[in-house]
């Protein structure tokens, strides 16, 4: 299987590539914001033709279960900053672009083995390099870098369901989904904005616990 995976900065190119050092998966760093993420994924698609693509890095986490270093994977995914309005389709939702799905939902082979490699880590600790949790659920997405509880509160009060979000991983199952490739977004919380204050959680995770955060990743990957 072709395998690719989509980042968003350096960084997170960076702890990618030593983690997936000698296996034949195709790395892209795609740039921050939707329009870089959809880019970046028509271009990988173009390009490699892969039988998948992951979105991966990190991501602010939301719910009570949630804590930094957890691993959300998407069940479904939607945008929390579109909103199109009801002057030409009233049943167009909070979220949803005219003309397409409410929610792009993951690939169900990929979310099928997510939830295989979770039991597993359950069962046995030493797949994990350090305590973290795997959850599945909604990411949403925006051109938005959540620095405040003020601002998550907003988007949560759209999507109170969401596990995660982010600035790509919407904008790259967009893509998928136009293009027919199976998606799946794959993502590390490096922060719980609504328990965090001016981002600190975010900068700690990046000078303390990234180098441990991403083997999961591909432990997932080995298993498809």
């Amino acid at each position: 299987m072709k395998i690719g995976i989509i980042v968003a900065m350096d960084k997170e190119l960076q702890q990618l590539q030593q983690v997936f050092a000698g296996m034949d998966v195709r790395i892209d760093k795609c740039g921050i914001g939707k329009v870089n993420a959809a880019l970046g994924a028509q271009r990988m698609i173009s390009e490699f033709r892969p039988d998948c693509i992951i979105s991966s890095g990190c991501a602010g986490g939301n719910g009570d279960d949630i804590e930094v270093q957890d691993v959300v994977v998407s069940s479904e995914l939607a945008y929390h900053d579109v909103y199109c309005g009801t002057a030409v389709d009233h049943g167009t939702q909070y979220g949803q672009v005219q003309g397409l799905p409410a929610r792009f939902k993951a690939d169900a082979y990929l979310l099928r083995k997510s939830e295989e490699l979770r039991m597993a880590i359950e069962a046995d600790a030493s797949l994990a390099t350090h305590h973290f949790s795997l959850h599945s659920g909604l990411i949403v997405t925006g051109d938005w870098f959540v620095d405040s509880q003020e601002k998550m509160r907003e988007i949560v009060g759209h999507f109170p369901e969401a596990k995660a979000v982010d600035m790509e991983s919407a904008a790259i199952a967009h893509t998928c989904y136009i293009n027919k490739v199976p998606f799946i977004s794959f993502r590390v919380i490096s922060d719980v904005p609504l328990r965090d204050n001016k981002a600190q959680q975010y900068h700690d995770f990046w000078s303390q616990v990234a180098d441990r955060s991403f083997h999961v990743t591909r432990s997932f990957v080995e298993r498809i």
